[in-house]
């Protein structure tokens, strides 16, 4: 039986989604990105808007359905939520996010629609880009994950990230799956074609060469501590003692280290009841030694009923960071009351935290200030680039034992390197459990702990000063241009 051309390309737009998430980490077949965006383009090209909407939707289904597949372990594993339910929360997640490849697809008919004199191809790298731009930045607080740049990482095309961004980059990667297309489909013009290929992928091997920041001083030692506390029993009182211990010992034995991270909420107490006893003894031996400790825990102000998820420097300059992006259905709830009564009735008890202010002074560690992500803060590039002049390293603390042996601490950690190749800076990440690394500027990984072990990751890296072109520009300039692009595409297309 000879399959119709609608279901041809709608079963060709599914496989994009799987070929799509296979070309990021931990499977990290890079190339696979430009055959799934080529046959997911090619696939909306002579569609009607209903036929490119159910194409991408068949993409997003895919892509997210493989790629985010972890939002179960975290739900059934450590959420204590049964199969069915977990099962029924996760699709719902995945349908949900799969909706903006859809959009990007029908937009991009419609707009060709608008101005019929356009190939639908010709839009797609431009309104791909303000779509991961609306999922990624503005949708539940912003959820970035599966954005096609962070899969070229180690392609010609990561050039471009210390100069565009992660999004100025998935619009060079789109450009670059049309040229492929449009090579196949337009042979009047192939010998052009080739040329702009070639073109877009030498300068990026050219810009991979370049060395945007230099060194400030020398070299600093420093030191990441792994707990590895199970997520069941982090948070019970009668381990309280044991984790404090650990942590304490662990510390003492690499005082000579400069700097000494701990992972996100490595105290599972409120600093009021941590801080005399345990903490500022903590401190005086840090000072003592000439080594800053960079602590996280979570803070409470009684008289506000406000909690915050924090990091603390101890040693020389004691000082706080409280996390600005909080995590969707995680650390705050959105959508409520709904929100609230479905998973009040599945049995889920949420965290409700208080956002930090964003003008948040500068931490400090082994004589240099840094910037400070929490978790997930890591995978938004406005968190990182915010006072970068002032910073000499970059330090993320996070906790991805929320998901277990998933592919999602790998996906972190892919999405991480990139804040240090946007910025020109060494990148300290340090993990309960998942993937705690210390990060070159240029993305590379220059040590890596072993997964689910405790143990202490130790270095050197050295402080950088100097700001990259995307310091300057930001995403938002980039994202500005291509908005104006595709106004002017509109304008033009209502006179004619």
């Amino acid at each position: 039986m000879r399959l119709s051309s609608k279901i041809y390309w709608d079963l060709l737009a599914t496989l994009a989604g799987i070929l799509y998430t296979l070309s990021f980490a931990p499977f990290d077949y890079a190339y696979l990105a430009l055959i799934a965006l080529v046959l997911v383009f090619a696939s909306w090209q002579h569609a009607t808007p209903l036929q490119a909407l159910s194409r991408g939707y068949f993409f997003g289904l895919a892509a997210f359905g493989l790629g985010i597949s972890w939002v179960y372990v975290s739900i059934h594993d450590f959420g204590g939520i049964d199969a069915v339910s977990s099962s029924f929360l996760t699709m719902l997640c995945v349908a949900f996010w799969a909706i903006f490849p859809a959009l990007a697809a029908y937009l991009s008919v419609k707009i060709r629609l608008i101005n019929p004199r356009l190939n639908v191809i010709s839009i797609v790298p431009v309104v791909w880009v303000l779509v991961e731009y609306l999922r990624g930045y503005w949708v539940l607080n912003g959820f970035p994950w599966l954005q096609v740049s962070y899969s070229q990482l180690e392609t010609p095309l990561a050039g471009y990230i210390p100069i565009l961004g992660a999004y100025g980059s998935s619009f060079i990667v789109a450009l670059t799956a049309v040229l492929l297309i449009s090579l196949v489909q337009v042979k009047k013009h192939r010998g052009l074609m080739i040329a702009m290929l070639l073109g877009l992928w030498l300068t990026g091997a050219g810009l991979k060469t370049i060395n945007w920041t230099t060194a400030l001083g020398e070299p600093i030692r420093v030191s990441l501590i792994q707990g590895n506390v199970s997520q069941d029993q982090k948070w019970r009182p009668e381990n309280l003692p044991n984790t404090l211990n650990f942590y304490k010992t662990m510390t003492e034995a690499h005082w000579d280290s400069k700097v000494i991270v701990w992972p996100e909420t490595a105290i599972p107490a409120y600093l009021s009841e941590v801080n005399d006893w345990y903490l500022q003894p903590l401190s005086l031996s840090a000072k003592e030694h000439g080594s800053d400790l960079i602590v996280s825990l979570p803070l409470r102000d009684d008289d506000r009923h406000e909690r915050y998820n924090a990091v603390m420097t101890l040693g020389k300059d004691t000082a706080t960071y409280k996390k600005i992006h909080l995590l969707p259905f995680g650390e705050y709830l959105p959508w409520q009351p709904v929100s609230g009564f479905i998973l009040d009735s599945l049995g889920l008890s949420l965290g409700h935290f208080t956002p930090g202010a964003i003008d948040q002074t500068l931490l400090k560690a082994g004589g240099y200030a840094f910037i400070t992500s929490i978790c997930y803060e890591d995978v938004f590039a406005n968190a990182t680039v915010q006072n970068l002049i002032d910073a000499a390293y970059l330090v993320n603390v996070t906790n991805d034992g929320w998901f277990g042996h998933s592919i999602e601490p790998h996906q972190h950690l892919q999405m991480a390197r990139m804040r240090a190749m946007e910025t020109g800076r060494y990148l300290l990440r340090a993990t309960n459990t998942g993937v705690t690394a210390i990060v070159a500027p240029d993305g590379r990984i220059i040590q890596q702990a072993p997964s689910f072990e405790a143990t202490v990751l130790t270095g050197e890296i050295i402080p950088m000063t100097g700001v990259t072109p995307f310091t300057r520009l930001g995403d938002q300039a980039v994202i500005v241009l291509l908005a104006l692009g595709l106004c002017g595409v509109l304008v033009l297309g209502r006179r004619r």
